[in-house]
């Protein structure tokens, strides 16, 4: 029998950490209790709007079908406006994310303005966007899907950007040793190695194009949202109730969409 001296030692049940390492993790817990501290969490106050909750969601049911044509129809203009928006926002990322990729950026000055275009892009809410495009071109759908192609664009260029820095360099490097040209290198090399990744971004982009479009009529960008601004300010709670049902399965309908093509095309 071996002795016990001659088996390895036990591997560490946790890594070691420097002391810069440990203090990261103190800063860490610190800024969640203090957070969690200034929030004014509150168990008695939730349990004493419980009631109502329950108050508001029996005005809410059963809920209202007078209004269905007009709700479809402000529906459909939802899904357009979201299928317009990342349409346009995926086009747009294509050449954000080429100029602001370390591998395929012409030079760093240019990739630096890229980048915080996009960082400006992705930083400014939907909603802001909204409400500034509606000041520019006036109420409706327009300022909604131009308010989803910012957004999309500033989503979409950094992940697109992303999946081109991790591709393979050999393909690449082998294109240049014959002396194919950056545009050329892109096009036949880094594009086609990252298209599932920008597929599966640009599938998620959508996803997420459909949920903030219903928020943006709510300042007059058109949608659904112009219903369900309409309807709460006349606390017409049944009606309420109905958009946020439709919309539920519109966004449902939309993930399972997204799922089935991210699974049949990747």
């Amino acid at each position: 029998m071996k002795d016990r001296a001659s088996y390895p030692a036990d591997p560490p049940r946790l890594p070691h950490k420097s002391v810069f390492g440990f203090a990261g993790y103190l800063a860490a817990a610190a800024l969640i209790i203090w957070s969690l501290t200034n929030s004014e969490l509150s168990l008695t106050k939730l349990l004493q709007g419980l009631p109502e909750i329950g108050r508001l969601l029996s005005e809410m049911f059963p809920p209202a079908l007078e209004r269905m044509p007009s709700i479809g129809t402000t529906l459909l203009e939802t899904f357009q406006m979201a299928v317009a928006g990342t349409f346009l926002g995926v086009v747009l990322s294509l050449p954000l994310a080429v100029l602001s990729a370390r591998n395929t950026a012409p030079h760093w000055t240019i990739k630096a303005v890229t980048r915080a275009i996009v960082t400006a892009c992705r930083t400014v809410p939907e909603l802001i966007w909204a409400i500034i495009f509606v000041i520019a071109v006036g109420l409706g759908p327009f300022a909604g899907v131009l308010a989803l192609m910012v957004d999309t664009t500033g989503f979409c260029a950094r992940f697109f950007a992303e999946a081109m820095e991790e591709a393979d360099d050999g393909p690449p490097e082998a294109l240049r040793s014959l002396g194919a040209g950056p545009t050329a290198t892109v096009a036949t090399a880094i594009l086609p190695a990252t298209l599932p990744s920008m597929i599966a971004t640009s599938l998620f982009a959508f996803e997420k194009a459909t949920r903030a479009s219903v928020v943006l009529g709510l300042v007059g960008a058109g949608g659904i949202g112009v219903e369900l601004m309409a309807a709460i300010d006349m606390y017409d709670y049944r009606n309420v109730s109905t958009i946020i049902l439709c919309v539920f399965v519109m966004v449902l309908a939309v993930e399972n969409l997204s799922s089935l093509l991210r699974r049949k095309i990747l």
